[in-house]
């Protein structure tokens, strides 16, 4: 069965899993940890996600994040390959460390916003990895200590969550922590696993795929929100895009951008610094990774350049956002 394409977009609250391969624990002790949480903390501090909770757990783990400047795909590539290349070095192992593709659900924000935060940080304890909720106040892997103020985590947005619960900082604590506690009654959640929620990857693009009518929407395994948020959904996979679209070739986006910039498509391959060398590849990288959602490395020989630059062009090119994307337009519609 093919995977199902992601949904992604900017501004979009996403619960990500990720799992080791075969159960693999890619967690083993404190300094694995403390790695992936650097990385994790790096993407938030660069304004690529807005962390509002997390755990680790031994084989697997859960975020709550929001996108910001780049699009979900790219912030996990970056945050999944390099800790698999790190952990291996370490302990001197190869082949892949987490299982597939990670999951990521789009959620709708009310009502699983505050119950996503809730039920991730419970999964220490029903793990369990922790014996009690006491413990879990102070243990450092997860989102909850920082919400509470035990351990300092400055790169999470706890802010955005506490306000929920209370005007001053210390009344917002002791009611979040009230509403934490009363989760452990509640057991294991699998309808928080699935649902508000659409999977992500590529833009809005990626799920005109699924415009079947309102019924199929409703139908999809990969929503369950409410009526409104599944309508609201539609309406934006409709307007962003009125008609199934071929995909855009390579080959056109880099002849059409250069025609614009007025320079032939075999001058970004001979090493040249022109303004308008320099001007194209920024166009084209932007229009390719953070428009159309590829990845950068198969544009690096296209560019001539190493596969680190061309995310650098991606983002000197998204200051020209405007004239790249008006281009883009037209590109598609004569295409």
């Amino acid at each position: 069965m093919p995977r199902q394409a992601r949904l992604d977009a900017p501004d979009t609250l996403h619960h990500v899993m990720v799992r080791g391969i075969e159960r693999t624990t890619i967690f083993r002790d404190d300094r694995d940890r403390a790695a992936f949480v650097a990385r994790l903390a790096d993407l938030a501090t660069q304004g690529a996600l807005s962390v509002y909770a997390w755990a680790l757990l031994p084989n697997h783990a859960h975020l709550l994040v929001r996108t910001g400047t780049r699009p979900l795909a790219r912030s996990m590539r970056s945050l999944l390959t390099g800790y698999a290349g790190a952990f291996n070095r370490r302990h001197k192992r190869v082949g892949h460390l987490f299982q597939n593709r990670y999951k990521s659900l789009v959620v709708e924000e009310e009502p699983y916003l505050l119950e996503l935060v809730r039920y991730l940080h419970l999964n220490p304890l029903r793990a369990p990895v922790v014996p009690t909720l006491r413990a879990l106040d102070r243990y450092p892997w997860t989102g909850h200590s920082a919400l509470l103020g035990t351990v300092a985590r400055p790169w999470q947005d706890t802010r955005t969550i506490l306000r929920q619960f209370g005007p001053t900082p210390t009344r917002a604590k002791r009611a979040y922590r009230i509403f934490v506690g009363a989760g452990l009654l509640q057991g294991r959640r699998p309808e928080l696993q699935g649902g508000g929620l659409i999977r992500s990857l590529g833009g809005w693009a990626a799920v005109a795929a699924l415009r079947r009518g309102r019924e199929a929407y409703a139908g999809d395994e990969r929503i369950l929100g409410s009526p409104g948020f599944v309508e609201q959904l539609r309406r934006e996979v409709e307007i962003a895009h009125p008609a199934p679209a071929r995909r855009l070739a390579l080959a056109t986006l880099v002849g059409r951008v250069c025609a614009h910039v007025g320079i032939a498509p075999d001058a970004l391959q001979g090493g040249g610094r022109t303004p308008a060398v320099t001007r194209a590849r920024a166009g084209i990288a932007y229009l390719w990774v953070e428009c159309l959602g590829h990845p950068g490395r198969p544009l690096a020989p296209v560019l001539g350049l190493h596969p680190a630059v061309v995310y650098q062009a991606a983002r000197r090119g998204a200051a020209q956002a405007r004239e790249w994307e008006g281009l883009l337009t037209r590109i598609r519609k004569t295409t």
